[in-house]
């Protein structure tokens, strides 16, 4: 058996050209990609046996893009998670169907050697998964977004003093979200998109709110929603998110601006009356 092929992917340059020189000399050829871009050609253009790579590479969480990339393409690759974060462990474990394994810095060169060498020579069985469409994955997690923006806004005072009943706090989130679903599912919703934020302006003008609230009842839902994103990168069809996560801030851009404006509008109207 020839040596076995291992991407490394770290942002460090220290490391890619320290830990590259140990693994060739226990009998790894090495490439190393100090980026996301940098490694997705690199699994293009090769195959490897293993798959090292850092957490965070650039932006928090940008080495779960690399593993989920690695197991959509090279399945039968090993993929480990090196990170700085010993705490991260636990959501880690959430995702160990994904990921074989990881193991926390500054590696420990014979632990980490003897981590891979018994991750390729175990019989491995090997999980591949149906890539899920975002606005699937954003239906699925209506739930956990709306957890996400209410914990937000709890902490802003004059939310709290709107003393909104039941579910109302949310009819807005959802209504976002539900049309982000059926944008992402190729349906025209511009005329749903004008008439829901125009009702939630004209709404938070009525109920006496500011338009700083409406601003930022909006940035904890943009927050929200990316977060839940970030969190299943290994679940989603990853061809085409970057685009689809670019458009999802461009509708929520021009549904501000749509709610904006309503506000102000019903803040001159009562102003006037």
């Amino acid at each position: 058996m020839g040596k076995r092929r291992l991407l490394f992917v770290d942002d460090e340059p220290s490391l890619r050209l320290t830990l590259p020189a140990i693994l060739k000399m226990h009998g790894y050829e090495v490439t190393a990609a100090a980026t996301v871009p940098e490694a997705l050609q690199c699994m293009q253009a090769e195959k490897f046996d293993v798959l090292l790579t850092d957490l965070n590479i650039g932006q928090p969480g940008d080495g779960f893009t690399v593993v989920s990339a690695m197991r959509r393409t090279q399945p039968d690759a090993v993929t480990l998670i090196l990170t700085g974060y010993p705490a991260f462990e636990t959501a880690l474990e959430a995702i160990r169907g994904q990921v074989d394994d990881y193991i926390v810095k500054p590696a420990d060169v014979k632990m980490l050697v003897g981590l891979i060498e018994r991750k390729l020579s175990n019989e491995r069985t090997v999980c591949r998964i149906d890539p899920k469409h975002l606005s699937l994955v954003l239906q699925d997690s209506l739930e956990a977004i709306e957890d996400r923006w209410l914990s937000q806004m709890r902490s802003c005072p004059e939310f709290d003093r709107l003393s909104l009943q039941s579910r109302e706090p949310c009819a807005y989130l959802d209504g976002q979200v539900n049309l982000i679903v059926r944008k992402l599912e190729g349906e025209d919703t511009a005329a749903d998109e004008l008439k829901l934020a125009r009702e939630y302006g004209a709404q938070r003008s009525r109920q006496g709110a500011t338009l700083e609230l409406v601003l930022e009842e909006a940035r904890a839902a943009r927050q929200a929603i990316l977060s839940v994103i970030q969190e299943n990168l290994l679940a989603v069809n990853v061809s085409r998110l970057i685009h689809e996560i670019i458009d999802i801030c461009e509708w929520m851009d021009r549904m501000e601006l749509c709610a904006a404006e309503s506000y102000t509008q019903g803040w001159k109207t009562l102003r006037a009356q």
